[in-house]
């Protein structure tokens, strides 16, 4: 078996060149893979498509690379919680790809099970299916690129005919991931919200760099524990269990409540 473990996040992502696809885990703040995007942002690499849920905030996550001008294009389903993001786009230096959540999970794990595309019901009815959506403004108040209409078909289906949309798989160049713990063969187990998105953008990535804050040697790990199978995942490298991890939004209630 092939020994996956790579010395250093900067080792790991030093092939990922400018003009690059990525896939990228992470949902909110959780599960961000922030080792492997901080060693990105310090190699220098720019141009950069990026498939992720979010944009993580404006100092945390792809919100730094987005601050320091490296992505061209983000494909996510949610952007609310970053100023720069905001600007950025509606400036036009930066195309959106807005996609509904589920649609946006289904396409990548669709593209890593090797399937081209799917019909789904989310979507029919709206600039989803219908075009129209912004992605990419003038700087001047207009919309300079809209999405373009999908296909719509009608399927027959135990409720009657219903109309369904048809989605294209994604595949990238790269996948960056985090997970709670793998083994040196590529393995993953990911914790509580950080399995949101991590195992789907390692499915859609020709290349899977995770990072890991406990590597074990093959065998170790519970195969009824293990969520991603490591013939998914190409290099591993281990961070440690106090890597940072930030909060997107802290509510507490007040004490007695």
């Amino acid at each position: 078996m092939i020994d996956k473990q790579w010395a250093s996040a900067e080792e790991a992502v030093a092939d990922i060149h400018d003009g690059a696809s990525l896939a990228v885990g992470g949902f909110g703040l959780s599960g961000n893979p922030i080792a492997l995007i901080e060693a990105l942002l310090a190699q220098g690499t720019s141009g950069l498509s990026i498939v992720s849920n979010n944009c993580g905030v404006d100092d945390w996550g792809l919100g730094i690379l987005l601050a320091a001008r490296r992505i061209r294009k983000m494909t996510s389903s949610y952007v609310g919680e970053n100023k720069e993001f905001e600007r950025q786009f509606l400036s036009g230096e930066l195309e959106l790809e807005l996609t509904p959540q589920g649609t946006l999970a289904e396409k990548l794990r669709a593209g890593g099970a090797g399937i081209a595309a799917f019909f789904t019901q989310t979507g029919v009815g709206t600039q989803v299916a219908e075009g129209g959506l912004p992605r990419r403004y003038s700087g001047v108040g207009s919309v300079e690129t809209a999405s373009p209409a999908k296909d719509v078909r009608t399927f027959d289906t135990a409720a009657g005919p219903r109309e369904y949309v048809l989605e294209e798989a994604i595949t990238t160049d790269f996948a960056l991931v985090h997970a709670l713990a793998g083994d040196r063969h590529g393995n993953l187990i990911f914790n509580k919200a950080a399995r949101n998105f991590n195992p789907l953008a390692a499915m859609a990535g020709r290349v899977c760099i995770a990072q890991v804050e406990q590597l074990v040697d093959p065998g170790e790990l519970d195969p009824d524990r293990v969520h991603l199978p490591g013939v998914f995942v190409h290099r591993v490298i281990e961070v440690g269990t106090d890597i940072p991890k930030r909060i997107e939004r802290r509510t507490v209630a007040a004490e007695g409540v």
